[in-house]
């Protein structure tokens, strides 16, 4: 019954009596029994709340802070699974949901992953080598997607959908994706979800008609052709935007702290530094404000001096934008939790995506989906 490696397990007497008469009760040794607790306890962290009253499931991948499922919740959609591998995007993740996303997606078995209707991905873009893939072409022989984007982070997506078949998906990157390499690794990543059999389309899409910040990203969007032939595909002309495009005076806080007003040492290096590059004729140098207008991209590096986007105050220096005002400025709602340092709130919020447009994206998607489904 007992496993001599039982004594190395160190509890108290209590609890000692408790598994130990657990073990009596299941014939397993008290090892066994804290491995089945921890697992259990894994699972339950992990585990995806209840929500009877969605319409259609999705998976969140590369989920950052969980912009997208605020997006596709909204929607009327469920989580069934979550992946981020850092461990602060993972704190904030847990807070404002409940639950912890695993870990390295390249350590995800596509068979752990639930079935789902759609996959959506903020994925990292990392260079694509297409030398071994002209190699095999001047062999003669046939080169597949998983040939193409193995060794990046595009490749976990593709071998989810692969062996998933979700009804659709959504994928999301920075606007340089589509020159990247001379155009290179955007074609490979057209190409290969072409060879999935879906049918793909894709735009680049300015967030400035939903927040006040001009933020290009490129949406990726795809529908199983198995399923619908090419009756599906998603008209990015039929997204709707609000009558009233917001300005950067909506989402600024009444009482900002002072910490975030720059110092005059800081204040009179980003003069110098903008002044030398304008005299060489660059545009590099900071980005002040206007208050009924919209402001440059937030980065993840907006932490370092908050250059790009400062705010103008009467009588003093100007100041960043506080991690609340960050939030606001991707879209993101005031019941959003922040419980991490400054620095790290300004590299998440940084990183992540335009909340309302991705929300009128996924309600665009979800859209065709039922009407799919009716036919």
């Amino acid at each position: 019954m007992n496993n001599t490696n039982d004594k190395n397990v160190a509890v108290n007497q209590e609890t000692y009596a408790l598994l130990y008469e657990m073990s009596a009760i299941s014939g397993k040794s008290i090892r066994e029994i804290l491995q089945d607790l921890v697992q259990y306890k894994f699972e339950f962290l992990h585990s995806e709340p209840e929500k009877p009253d969605s319409v259609f499931t999705f998976i969140d991948l590369f989920a950052g802070i969980g912009g997208m499922r605020i997006a596709f919740e909204n929607a009327g959609g469920k989580c069934l699974f979550t992946s981020e591998w850092d461990k602060y995007c993972q704190k904030t993740y847990e807070a404002n949901f409940g639950v912890i996303p695993y870990g390295d997606i390249t350590k995800i078995k596509e068979d752990d992953i639930p079935d789902h209707d759609v996959l959506v991905a903020g994925f990292p873009c990392q260079p694509f080598s297409i030398a071994g893939v002209s190699k095999k072409n001047s062999l003669g022989r046939a080169t597949g997607f998983l040939d193409k984007t193995q060794g990046t982070l595009f490749f976990d997506i593709v071998r989810i959908i692969d062996r998933k078949r979700p009804k659709a998906f959504l994928l999301e990157n920075v606007k340089n994706l589509t020159s990247h390499d001379k155009g290179r690794t955007f074609r490979i990543i057209s190409e290969s979800l072409e060879e999935l059999d879906y049918e793909v389309n894709a735009r680049v899409v300015d967030g400035q008609n939903f927040v006040p910040q001009h933020r290009e990203r490129i949406l990726i969007t795809g529908f199983d052709r198995k399923r619908y032939s090419d009756t599906l595909r998603f008209d990015f002309s039929n997204l709707h935007f609000p009558e009233r495009k917001p300005v950067l005076s909506d989402i600024l806080e009444t009482n900002p702290d002072e910490k975030y007003t720059l110092s005059d040492h800081l204040w009179t290096y980003l003069q110098d530094y903008a002044l030398k590059h304008k005299q060489k004729g660059n545009g590099f140098g900071y980005g002040l404000a206007t208050l009924n207008g919209t402001t440059r991209t937030l980065s993840a590096r907006y932490h370092k001096d908050g250059s790009e986007i400062l705010i103008p105050q009467d009588g003093k220096n100007p100041r960043r934008l506080t991690p609340r005002e960050c939030a606001r400025l991707q879209g993101f709602p005031d019941s959003f939790n922040i419980v991490v340092s400054d620095t790290q709130a300004y590299r998440q919020f940084g990183n992540s995506v335009v909340v309302p447009l991705m929300t009128e994206v996924a309600r665009q998607i979800a859209g065709l989906l039922e009407y799919a489904n009716k036919e």
